[in-house]
């Protein structure tokens, strides 16, 4: 197929566009940022760019990656993200279905799930995170208009019988967090993929299943992160003492972390299930917790990737 990926030439992009040729697929890369993998310079929230870019290039199918993310609250104004997130996918879902497309993937992310009261972890046990979760209500600018490209996704396939996939990821980028400073680095990244983290390269792999399979599914929600070792029944557990739930999973985690110079979370307080998405979609991580403990064992490099330097394409050339 001649897929259009958006956001090609992002973290997501450099990675699923290979996956996609390898395939045997065309890619049309669109990107406001120039990329290895990017054919069209421009935005998604430029309506003719995309009709264009759908008449010249025989686009079949649609990945939508392109967005402006949580860190971009801080650099753009609150219509970027209306206009890029929520405009955008419009067009793109519009001009598939003009089109007669029988396929549109769209990256989301598990953050329009967290309202302040679970991002402040007031309770007494650990929020235990799936697709049933609800009431949704994002906190911030970011999840409220990716929570609208999802309805918006979920308006086409009702009315245009577009089969469309809403795949919410959790974190996969490689930088720093902008808001945990202590453990950091490759410590905070590799705790968090006990319950929130996934790799940038399995986020990639599950958009190529859910490409091949959107047309059987027909329309799905599905989050995206590594698979989690613990249960709901370790919930209130985990928020007061995580390091010994941990440890019953894992009995030599503690060595494996002292001898690194790591700290284990004390306190977890939500866990991501992406249960469904095995059950469903047929995808599974490949890369979890205990696959990075296996690293330390061997003392092998970590399977995720981590760069504190990486910046954003868009920001190393200013655009929007």
């Amino acid at each position: 197929m001649r897929i259009l990926l958006t956001g090609s030439s992002g973290w997501l992009g450099r990675f699923l566009a290979p996956m996609l040729r390898a395939q045997g697929h065309a890619v049309i890369g669109l990107d406001v940022a120039p990329g290895v993998d990017t054919d069209v310079i421009g935005s998604v929230a430029d309506r003719a760019l995309v009709d264009r870019v759908f008449a010249e290039r025989g686009v079949e199918a649609v990945i939508h990656g392109g967005a402006l993310h949580k860190p971009d609250i801080v650099r753009y104004p609150r219509q970027a993200f209306i206009d890029v997130n929520v405009s955008g996918t419009l067009h793109l879902l519009e001009a598939a279905a003009r089109t007669g497309h029988d396929r549109f993937v769209m990256t989301s992310t598990t953050s329009l799930m967290i309202s302040q009261a679970i991002r402040d972890e007031a309770g007494d046990a650990a929020v235990w995170l799936d697709e049933a979760s609800g009431p949704i209500e994002p906190r911030n600018i970011y999840g409220v208009t990716k929570l609208a490209a999802e309805q918006l996704c979920r308006l086409a396939h009702r009315e245009n019988g577009l089969a469309t996939i809403v795949l919410r990821t959790s974190r996969f980028f490689p930088e720093d967090d902008d808001t945990n400073a202590t453990p950091s680095g490759e410590n905070l990244k590799a705790n968090e993929l006990l319950h929130r983290r996934l790799t940038v390269e399995d986020a990639a792999r599950a958009h190529v299943v859910a490409l091949d399979r959107a047309p059987e599914i027909g329309f799905g929600t599905f989050l995206l992160s590594a698979p989690t070792p613990f249960t709901r029944a370790d919930c209130a557990e985990l928020k007061r003492d995580a390091p010994a739930v941990i440890a019953r999973h894992y009995p030599d985690a503690a060595a494996l972390y002292a001898a690194k110079g790591w700290e284990l979370p004390k306190s977890i307080g939500r866990v991501y299930d992406a249960a469904l998405a095995g059950k469903l979609l047929g995808f599974r991580c490949e890369t979890d917790f205990g696959t990075m403990l296996e690293s330390l064992r061997a003392n092998a490099p970590l399977p995720f990737a981590h760069d504190p330097s990486y910046v954003s394409p868009k920001e190393e050339i200013g655009a929007g």
